[in-house]
């Protein structure tokens, strides 16, 4: 035992350690090296910002390294993120199953803090950093514990599925988490004739025409998705009746009803990269869109460009400085832990 804990505190000193400020120096040499990171984004990402990103992504490559970190980059990141410094990438659903495989001694999460508190809940021994702590969520912000607790007197004895876009709080009151890619599945194994799902109302609807299972919703929204309209879709279809609508299930019903197909982040970019389609907007946050078309470049992407301020608050600059001076950890009281982590470990086991 004196040994782990020797070796732990050896760990724990090295990764405690505020590293010198690498050069940031955009050279000849640096931009050779760099050419197969940039060969990746050059479809969306201009060679006038390109020397401003290869430093800070040389520099962050190199930290991870010396640091035995890992970068989890969810679809939102900006492309110079998502595909040159993120190491894991993908939705939340992704990117919690592979928070709890990875053997990284510490995890960057390139996304918003209810993804960090979720890669804890996994990864206890672990150190998780965001790069900035300000980088929150509009559904994980609709509803609390108490909340919870007070739709759970209304309801006696339903079970309660709550979205992953929460706290760890809120899944703490729970019976089980679902995402929106796996969603529909998680509601039918309860194996109940109605279920409470939180926070999503859109969702939660979606997920009601896809069931015969009742679905008692909360009035929770994305500021992102929430802001699309039908009409903006069918003006989109009068200028030009080739383009395909992809949208997400976060969007109200009548902006699903008017599109083409409706899918989690991850079902959207499978969908396009099996029907290629020559022209296609994805309804859902912005950066997607980039870092679908960085591998899909038969495709022209359509952008009504709505942003996550939240997701735009991590840059390369700030995942650089997380990782030099160690900085922005994130934790989970214990107590509130054990009982969150059963509700993600309840998806995971379902969806594996």
């Amino acid at each position: 035992m004196a040994t782990v804990h020797s070796e732990t505190d050896a760990r724990n000193t090295r990764n405690r350690e505020v590293l010198p400020m690498p050069d940031l120096t955009f050279t000849p040499e640096l931009a050779r090296e760099m050419e197969p990171y940039y060969a990746k984004v050059a479809k969306v990402v201009t060679p006038l910002e390109w020397p401003q990103f290869a430093p800070l992504i040389k520099a962050i490559n190199d930290l991870k390294k010396q640091r035995n970190a890992v970068i989890l980059a969810h679809n939102y990141m900006t492309p110079e993120i998502f595909h040159c410094v993120g190491d894991i990438r993908g939705d939340s659903l992704q990117l919690a199953k592979e928070a709890a495989r990875t053997d990284a001694e510490v995890i960057v999460q390139a996304g918003v803090h209810f993804m960090a508190e979720t890669s804890k809940l996994l990864n206890p021994d672990k150190t998780v950093l965001i790069p900035d702590l300000r980088a929150g969520c509009s559904l994980a912000s609709s509803i609390t514990a108490e909340d919870v607790r007070m739709m759970r007197e209304a309801y006696p004895g339903v079970p309660v599925v709550t979205y992953v876009n929460t706290s760890a709080e809120v899944k703490a009151e729970s019976d089980i988490c679902c995402t929106s890619a796996n969603a529909v599945k998680v509601v039918e194994s309860l194996g109940v004739p109605r279920v409470i799902m939180i926070p999503d109302e859109y969702l939660a609807k979606y997920v009601q025409t896809k069931t015969n299972v009742e679905i008692i919703t909360w009035k929770g929204h994305c500021e992102v998705h929430e802001r699309f309209t039908a009409e903006e879709l069918e003006a989109f279809r009068a200028a030009d009746p080739s383009v395909k609508i992809i949208a997400h299930p976060e969007c109200p019903p009548d902006v699903i009803k008017a599109a083409d197909f409706t899918g989690s982040t991850s079902g959207m970019i499978d969908w396009v990269k099996k029907h290629k389609p020559a022209k296609v907007v994805l309804v859902t946050e912005c950066s997607m869109s980039s870092n679908v078309a960085a591998e899909a470049p038969e495709t022209e992407f359509i952008r009504p460009c709505n942003l996550c301020p939240h997701m735009k608050r991590i840059t390369l600059q700030n995942i650089l400085d997380c990782l030099l001076y160690m900085r922005h950890e994130v934790t989970v009281d214990p107590l509130v832990a054990e009982r969150a982590r059963r509700a993600v470990e309840r998806m995971i086991n379902l969806t594996n």
